[in-house]
């Protein structure tokens, strides 16, 4: 799909088993990312009952032909643009009540954009991953419950900046500290990452109290990470 003749959005999307119809999350990448790089992270989020949308942007994926870390300010209009075609594209699949939002670094960023001065009204949950806010007009319109994990040792995008951004939702919300962590999570801490969203995922949308209860717990199980929470 693409957004405009210079705006080209490829993108990979990954699928239940089963009929739906079943939520729909668009993920963004980082910088110099791609889809492919997340798959063992979105891959679980579809194993739990969620379909996955995930664009390369134009001007800040691996393939991008004119690299641009500035183009990240446009990337939420083209979120919200790949959110519509995704749901035209995959008709009763999806359930267009159910829309949520996630990304990783600057995805984190788009993603935050998309909850704030470029509000996508139909998002009823996000979680950032290794996020700051930049954008003008932090977190506005519908209450939607947001998830933000940082490791504490993130060189890249500092811990403090995740936490500002956490401190400034006044909606429902949890941060995920991985304690060693850096910019980029792997092996076991990548499992509690994919075990703690998913459980956020399938209470946010599918309201799922009983994940809302091990969402705790499997944040903090083996000692690699701790969780604050306002989710109610």
């Amino acid at each position: 799909m693409s957004r405009g003749a210079d705006r080209p959005l490829p993108t990979t999307v990954w699928l239940p088993k089963g009929e739906g119809p079943f939520p729909l999350i668009l993920f963004s990448h980082g910088l110099g990312g791609k889809p492919s790089h997340y798959r063992e992270l979105v891959t679980a989020w579809a194993r739990a009952g969620f379909v996955v949308a995930a664009p390369a942007y134009p001007h800040t994926s691996a393939s991008a032909a004119e690299f641009n870390v500035l183009d990240v300010i446009n990337q939420p209009a083209d979120a919200s643009y790949v959110i519509t075609e995704t749901l035209a594209e995959l008709g009763a699949t999806v359930d267009d009540s159910r829309i949520a939002a996630a990304g990783h670094s600057a995805g984190g960023v788009t993603t935050i954009g998309l909850f704030s001065g470029t509000r996508d009204e139909r998002l009823r949950a996000g979680v950032v991953l290794a996020g700051r806010q930049i954008l003008p007009q932090p977190f506005i319109g519908p209450d939607a419950p947001l998830l933000f994990v940082h490791g504490r040792r993130d060189a890249t995008v500092a811990y403090a900046d995740g936490q500002a951004a956490y401190s400034a939702v006044q909606w429902p919300k949890a941060f995920l500290t991985v304690t060693d962590g850096g910019h980029v999570a792997s092996g076991r801490s990548l499992d509690v990452i994919a075990t703690t969203s998913t459980d956020f995922w399938r209470w946010a949308l599918y309201g799922d109290e009983s994940a809302r209860d091990r969402l705790k717990p499997d944040a903090v199980r083996g000692g690699l990470a701790t969780l604050q929470d306002r989710l109610g």
